[in-house]
């Protein structure tokens, strides 16, 4: 290959590169003009105190990040909750920040021991909340994403985005590790170890 043709080829990777990320902007910016959805004061179960409010999980914020994970038997939830261990300093300087999945608390605590996690983990099992926050189907199938919430003045909730979570996906940078290499991912899986 020429260096002519390195240069080219270079040349529309960069400009790719320009449009995926002009493309993600514009996706930010759908995402926020979505109505605002008021939704009802939840209750969840937290590994200490019983039960506790969505309310609450929000502290001393006005903005939550809340991560939807399918829970222990999930190897790639796992992957994605160890990469969020990782920055939860960063995202807890920003906004409240935690974890619900259907595991019951005292699951959750084991597992987020044994992983060394340290952000907040609260269980949605008994309740309705992922399956009206669009997080599990009709067959009782759980799945993995991201809602954030606004808490106003008056104490309303408001949902204000979500995503759903998969490989390749903007919440895992393994994917975008992997791509780099010269035969991709190659069919690879995440493990709970290795």
């Amino acid at each position: 290959m020429t260096t002519e043709n390195n240069v080219s080829l270079e040349q529309q990777i960069e400009a790719a590169e320009k449009d995926l990320l002009d493309r993600k902007r514009r996706l930010a910016e759908l995402r926020l003009k979505l109505p605002k959805l008021e939704v009802k004061d939840y209750v969840l179960q937290s590994w200490d105190s019983g039960e506790v409010k969505l309310s609450e999980l929000f502290e001393d914020n006005s903005e939550l990040l809340l991560i939807h994970n399918m829970g222990k038997r999930c190897a790639y939830c796992t992957m994605w909750a160890d990469g969020f261990n990782g920055v939860v300093d960063h995202l807890e300087n920003r906004s409240a920040f935690v974890l619900v999945s259907p595991d019951p608390p005292d699951v959750q605590a084991e597992f987020a021991t044994e992983r060394g996690w340290s952000f907040e983990m609260v269980s949605c099992a008994g309740s309705t909340f992922a399956k009206d926050m669009g997080f599990q189907g009709d067959d009782g199938k759980y799945w993995p994403g991201v809602s954030t919430f606004q808490k106003s003045p008056d104490g309303k909730i408001y949902r204000i985005a979500k995503a759903y979570f998969g490989p390749g996906d903007d919440f895992c940078s393994v994917w975008h590790l992997f791509d780099l290499l010269p035969r991709g991912a190659n069919e690879w899986e995440p493990k709970f170890s290795y």
